[in-house]
């Protein structure tokens, strides 16, 4: 209870990091969509023509997309740093502004000093630009920060998923049943079964949100996969695939904890223990560039009830990269030749 007690405070005094990761693409392609249609709309309200205003857009294009892309790329740094770093809320907020306006400032200031700039921007504002960017700095913080806030409940969720769902009553006592019945035959298998248990709700109390390797998870799903052997015996085959993976890239590529899991979880509940027959459950890890793939195919079984379970993990999976890689991942899930195929698609970061 101690180590639980400890556990939870130790996520509670975890700073909370409010300035938007900037390195992330689709905050990215976010704030430079907004900027653009903002002052696309700014300049159609002046009036002079869509022609007119069209040309001007793209004479303003320069300048917007630099003072945009050289703030996104200081505020990545600024977040980078404050993961080893404490600060303030409040110094974290007015950070995503101010950065925009000192941005904006250099940049109109060293233009300036070309001729044709000067020229074709006469009536530039320094001052009111600066303003404007450091206004819309906070406005996009706040969105960017209301927009996790609203991804939260998501997340309690995949924590109340992973103590009802994935630590479901039978399977608890299943495995129980199963250790119990090796203790007389075979009391060194039972030991390591009860090592197995004790590894694997020991992980699965952590946050979603924590960050794992390949390799660990991996090793967390081997060790659900044993204690599922043993209570399903033969029926469960699992075979696993790894593609330009090495030992060494494993230990460096980082996951979302319990992203895995889950889905062989499923593959067990709805592929293996429907059938009397031997059934096989197929994982298959490759590495594509930047991108990390993960595919769980299991049989499908028709005769069985609508398999609602999975969609509930998947639904809760795809909420959480949602949230921790916007658009850089992708989830795709279907039926395909006779089996419920799982692909994910996730950044491969080290």
């Amino acid at each position: 209870m101690s180590n639980l007690t400890e556990l939870v405070q130790a996520h509670a005094q975890k700073q909370e990091i409010l300035v938007p990761d900037c390195c992330n693409i689709g905050i990215v392609t976010r704030v430079l969509v907004f900027v653009n249609a903002l002052v696309l709309v700014a300049l159609l309200s002046r009036g002079s023509g869509w022609r007119v205003n069209l040309q001007e857009f793209v004479e303003s294009s320069m300048l917007v997309e630099s003072i945009c892309l050289l703030s996104l790329f200081c505020l990545c740094g600024v977040r980078q740093l404050l993961l080893r770093q404490s600060a303030a809320a409040w110094m974290q907020r007015i950070c995503c502004g101010t950065i925009p306006a000192l941005v904006a400032f250099a940049v109109v200031y060293g233009l300036e000093q070309v001729d044709w700039f000067a020229y074709s921007f006469s009536r530039l504002n320094i001052g009111f630009i600066s303003l404007l960017c450091f206004c819309i700095g906070i406005g996009l913080q706040h969105y960017f920060e209301m927009r996790t806030k609203a991804f939260s409940p998501a997340l309690g969720e995949a924590k109340l998923q992973a103590l009802q769902a994935r630590i479901r009553p039978h399977f608890l006592f299943n495995s129980l049943n199963a250790v119990l019945s090796l203790i007389r035959t075979q009391p060194k298998k039972a030991e390591t079964m009860l090592e197995d248990l004790a590894d694997l709700f020991r992980v699965l109390m952590r946050d979603t949100r924590d960050i794992t390797t390949l390799r660990e998870e991996v090793f967390l799903c081997e060790q659900y996969l044993s204690i599922e052997k043993v209570r399903l015996g033969e029926r469960l085959q699992v075979e696993w695939e790894f593609h330009k993976l090495s030992q060494i890239e494993m230990s460096e590529l980082k996951i979302p904890a319990l992203l895995l899991q889950p889905l062989l979880e499923n593959a067990v509940h709805y592929g293996v223990e429907p059938s009397a027959a031997a059934s096989l459950i197929l994982v298959r890890l490759s590495r594509s560039l930047d991108k990390l793939e993960i595919c769980v195919r299991n049989p499908l079984h028709r005769h069985a009830r609508r398999p609602v379970g999975n969609h509930m993990a998947l639904t809760n999976i795809r909420q959480r990269l949602k949230l921790l890689y916007d658009i850089e991942a992708q989830l795709r899930a279907g039926e395909e030749d006779q089996d419920f195929v799982v692909n994910l698609i996730i950044p491969a970061k080290t």
